[in-house]
């Protein structure tokens, strides 16, 4: 079992655009439409990575009226992406030589 969860865990981190959204989520919740914007892709390519990190269990869709926002399924999901950054980091500095967070890696 907790293999299981782990694995989806590293499944959702293996991709860049996957990485960005939670990265950008930690923050607070947002749009489809922002995060698109902010990380750079079309809105199809985020609605496919939202809904692989909905059924990893990372993500929940919230519906708010006729829009839907996009959150972390549990706030120690973001403290987890921090400690892990923090790990990485310290393991292998030369990783992100801008020392930027958000564009790590």
């Amino acid at each position: 079992m907790h293999r299981d969860a782990l694995a989806r865990f590293g499944h959702a981190l293996s991709d860049p655009t996957r990485t960005q959204i939670l990265l950008s989520l930690r923050t607070g919740p947002a749009y489809p439409s922002a995060l698109a914007e902010a990380i750079g892709v079309s809105r199809q390519i985020l609605s496919n990575h939202l809904s692989c990190l909905r059924g990893c269990g990372l993500v929940v869709a919230v519906p708010e009226g006729r829009r839907v926002r996009y959150e972390l399924a549990d706030r120690r999901i973001g403290h987890a992406l921090d400690d892990l950054l923090g790990l990485v980091l310290a393991v292998d500095p030369a990783c992100c030589p801008t020392a930027d967070t958000e564009e790590c890696c």
